[in-house]
Formats: C-alpha cells, sequence, structure tokens
C-alpha cells in the first residue's frame, strides 16, 4: 500500500491511497457478506452465488460492497501509521477502482490543527488599576441607603423615583383595545416601563387624581394593530409613596453590621473596593495577555471545531433562556430570528473560543504546565457541593470524561496565571495583584453593591483541549468557569 499524504486548508489532511490489485478478493468478500444478509429464494443464508445476488441486487450493490471494505480497511491503516488525530470521519473519493488495476482512493480528513506559537511575553501594555477616590465612597454609599430605603405615602405631587400604583383605561377610535386595561398597576414613575411618554404624563398629579391624554405607540411596536397608532388614556393616580432614604450617620452605618461608626463604614467600603479594583485588574490583564498570545499564533482552524463550539454556545444560550423562564421557541418567534441565525452570530465568537482554547494549551506544553489529580478531585468535591441534587451533573463530572475536562480547564487557568504571575516577578515596582480569594461572610451589606463591585464576567468555557473530553451540553456549568449569555426582555402594552 502507497500512501501519499497532502496538508490541506483548515488543518486538514488529503491521504491518496494506492492498493495492490486486490478487487478479486475483495468482491470474493462481498459476495459471502451480502449472501449472508440477503434472503434469495431457493437458497439459505450465505449461499447464493454471485450470479444470482448480481440479478437481485445489481452488479453495482457488489462492487461497491467490496470498495467501501476495501478502502475502509485501507484508511484505519494509513490514519493509524501517523500522529494525527482525526476529528471527524473522512471524505471519501475513490478514483480507481477496477478488476486488475490499483484501487486508488482519497481520504480528506481533518485533523487537530497545528499550533505555532509567537510572542506572548514580551506585551507593551501593563495592569491598570482603577483608583478608588472619596466619591466612589460616597457612591457605594448612597446606592446602601438606597437599598435600605423606605416607602412612606406622598402627600405630594408626584415627580420621578416615586412609587405608584395606577388605574388605566385605553381606547382606540373610542373603542377598548387588548391589553389597554388595569385596575392596579405598580410602577416607578421614571422607569419606562410602559409606552414612551405615558409615565411623563403622571408627574405633577396627586393620589386620587386622575388625568387624560392621547398618545402614540412605537412604530416598531410588538403588536402590529398598536404600532405607530395614537390611542387615548385615562389614567387613575390610585397611590402614591416616596422612596425616603436613612441618613447617612452612625446609626445607618450600625444597621449594616459590625460598623461602630460611619466612618468605619467607609472605611470597609473604600478597601473592598480597592480589593475588587485589584482583582478586576488582573482579570483584565489576563485577557490583554490572552488576546496578545493569540493574535501573535497561527492556526487554522477545521469547520468542525468551530460548529462544535457554536453548539456548545447554542446550549448554554438555551440554558440561560430557561433560568430566565423563557422557553426557546418563544425567543425566536419574539426575535424573528432561526437557529441558523443564531448560529450565526455565535459563530466569530466560537472560533475566538476555539483559538484561545488551542493557543493556551500550547503554551502549557511549553511552559510544562500540569495539574495534579489532588486538585482536579478537590474541584470535583466542590462541584457536589454546588450542584447538590443533581446526580446526572455530578455523575458527568466524577466520569473520565468529566475530570479531564476539569483537568483541562484548570490548566488553562493555572496557564494563564502563571504568565500573570511572571510578569510581576520581573516588574517589582508594581503594585501586587494578589490572586482573588473567597469573599469572606460578612462581606453580605457590601456585596449588594453590585452597581459599583461589578468585575467583570468570565467567558463561558470552551470545549475540552482533547474533544473527546467536552463537557456536557445543557446548562453546561462547569466548577471552574461560567458560562454568560444574555437575552433581551420587553414590555407588553399597558395592562
Amino acid at each position: 500500500m502507497n500512501v501519499t499524504t497532502t496538508p490541506a486548508p483548515k488543518s486538514s489532511l488529503v491521504l491518496e491511497v494506492e492498493l495492490p490489485p486486490e478487487l478479486t478478493r475483495a468482491v470474493e468478500d462481498a459476495v459471502r457478506r451480502l449472501s449472508r444478509r440477503t434472503r434469495v429464494a431457493g437458497f439459505r443464508p450465505g449461499k447464493a452465488p454471485r450470479a444470482v445476488l448480481e440479478r437481485v441486487l445489481g452488479p453495482e450493490a457488489i462492487m461497491d460492497e467490496a470498495v467501501e471494505h476495501l478502502v475502509s480497511d485501507a484508511y484505519r491503516e494509513a490514519i493509524g501509521e501517523r500522529e494525527e488525530i482525526p476529528l471527524a470521519r473522512p471524505e471519501v473519493e475513490v478514483v480507481q477502482a477496477e478488476p486488475g488495476k490499483p484501487v486508488i482512493f482519497k481520504a480528506t480528513v481533518p485533523v487537530r490543527p497545528e499550533v505555532r506559537l509567537g510572542d506572548y511575553r514580551n506585551f507593551n501594555f501593563r495592569p491598570e488599576i482603577e483608583t478608588i477616590d472619596d466619591a466612589k465612597v460616597a457612591a457605594v454609599i448612597d446606592e446602601l441607603r438606597d437599598q435600605n430605603a423606605t416607602l412612606t405615602p406622598a402627600d405630594r405631587p408626584a415627580a420621578k423615583g416615586d412609587y405608584a400604583v395606577i388605574g388605566f383605561r385605553g381606547t382606540k377610535d373610542g373603542e377598548p383595545f387588548d391589553g389597554g386595561t388595569a385596575e392596579r398597576m405598580p410602577l416607578i414613575i421614571g422607569d419606562d416601563r410602559l409606552i414612551p411618554g405615558f409615565e411623563d404624563h403622571l408627574v405633577g398629579l396627586r393620589a386620587g387624581e386622575s388625568t387624560e391624554f392621547d398618545i402614540a405607540f412605537p412604530a416598531d411596536y410588538a403588536e402590529p394593530e398598536l404600532a405607530g397608532q395614537t390611542v387615548h388614556f385615562a389614567v387613575d393616580l390610585r397611590e402614591l409613596r416616596a422612596k425616603v432614604l436613612p441618613d447617612a450617620d452612625d446609626a445607618f452605618a450600625v444597621s449594616l453590621g459590625d460598623y461602630p461608626t460611619l466612618d468605619a463604614l467607609r472605611v470597609d467600603v473604600r478597601r473592598r473596593l480597592e480589593r475588587n479594583a485589584l482583582d478586576r485588574a488582573r482579570h483584565d490583564f489576563s485577557d490583554r495577555i490572552i488576546d496578545y498570545a493569540v493574535a501573535n499564533a497561527t492556526l487554522d482552524l477545521p469547520d468542525i471545531l468551530i460548529d462544535q463550539e457554536v453548539e456548545v454556545m447554542h446550549d448554554e444560550f438555551r440554558g440561560t433562556l430557561a433560568r430566565q423562564g423563557i422557553a426557546e421557541d418563544a425567543y425566536l418567534k419574539a426575535t424573528e430570528k432561526t437557529d441558523a441565525d443564531l448560529h450565526a452570530e455565535f459563530r466569530p465568537r466560537a472560533e475566538q473560543r476555539v483559538k484561545v482554547l488551542m493557543v493556551l494549551s500550547k503554551i502549557a506544553d511549553g511552559e510544562g504546565i500540569t495539574v495534579p489529580e489532588g486538585e482536579v478531585q478537590a474541584e470535583i468535591d466542590r462541584a457536589g457541593e454546588r450542584y447538590k441534587g443533581n446526580q446526572k451533573l455530578l455523575g458527568t463530572f466524577g466520569s473520565e470524561r468529566g475530570r479531564n475536562f476539569i483537568r483541562s480547564s484548570l490548566r488553562r487557568s493555572r496557564t494563564v496565571e502563571t504568565l500573570v504571575d511572571a510578569w510581576l516577578a520581573a516588574h517589582p515596582d508594581h503594585p501586587a495583584l494578589p490572586h482573588a480569594e473567597a469573599e469572606p461572610a460578612d462581606d453580605a451589606a457590601i456585596r449588594a453593591t453590585s452597581a459599583v463591585d461589578d468585575a467583570k464576567p468570565d467567558e463561558a468555557a470552551p470545549a475540552a483541549e482533547n474533544p473527546d473530553d467536552a463537557a456536557p451540553t445543557g446548562d453546561r456549568p462547569t466548577p471552574t468557569t461560567a458560562g454568560t449569555s444574555g437575552a433581551g426582555d420587553g414590555s407588553g402594552p399597558p395592562g
């Protein structure tokens, strides 16, 4: 058997295989196989001769069977002699298959891409640490006051930011329309929960007062019969409450926890903001290092790896919708999209995710980064606590495939941390960027300030370094990285 191998685009190989003239024996074997599985009147299974089978099945069926097995066996032998691991079944083209002549075929197969690293250490950027000043501390204090505000009846004209309960009746050409009536609807004036301009008409009313006005629905409104149409609303302001924030004083600080004075609260808020700023700086610096390494690397991805990552992202997206209580069919209908549209949107990010995966894996190889088995087991134990009750998922993580996925994720994380630590060691003048630590239990009061403490979420984990080690699809939670996707929401007509 002669085998010629030629590299092809998108990390594929073309194997051109030439076999000795073996069709006679292959045809005999094909006749025996077909005879055993073909019922022929007058013959026991496996006893029908070739001539009879050709009348029943046609001569092409026997030749196709012979060539298929001959080519399949030859391909397995040819690819088995190479180091590359096929990522999918080959596309086979039979070039010559005639009795008395060599059998020649070509097999095109995608293989794991070769990654040629460029520079990934000598970058000219530095970590950027946000400066925490008095104004940012004050913003957190104000946010905490807002979260601990109380609502009291307002004996004054309504203003934006007030909490209201309204009733309304909408008519179009004098007739009520679906969704245009409500007896008691709570809202915050100015949040624009209703159609644009509606809530402006509530400003200045007192509780118990009413107003009427004409207003046009947006031209792109979801209900076609109302889009761009002018309607009439009669609105009653049934209740009006104002938000009253607690004073920024020592009593307020004491109410939040172990803070004897307001100054003590400010000191603790500043400390936490500074710690979060260091965490963000390290995270953003890591992202920039990864982008730099990927930009300088050379690799040609096969379509199959990108396609697989697109499917992973689709599964993550389905999980996100499900956690929000949204059916995928309903989302696609509301957004007027198809699965193909989603996949087209996912594809650029999927390609980037696979590139990151491959480049980090190559860097880890060069840096000799490994993950001890004990750390893999510790991560599985943490997953057991996090996903209690989900026996299917826990079983997957406990399997060899799941362990390999966790090992790959930890190895990638360790690779990036190694590069960050190496840069910091080479620049002792730079402030330390400690690894993120678990949040202390007494952070409950400050943790609520999500508007300020908004560290960038991790990207969803790409597929495993070895395609056979991919984590399960579905919600695809992992112990090491969390998938993030977004789904829009919208408001219907008032009521």
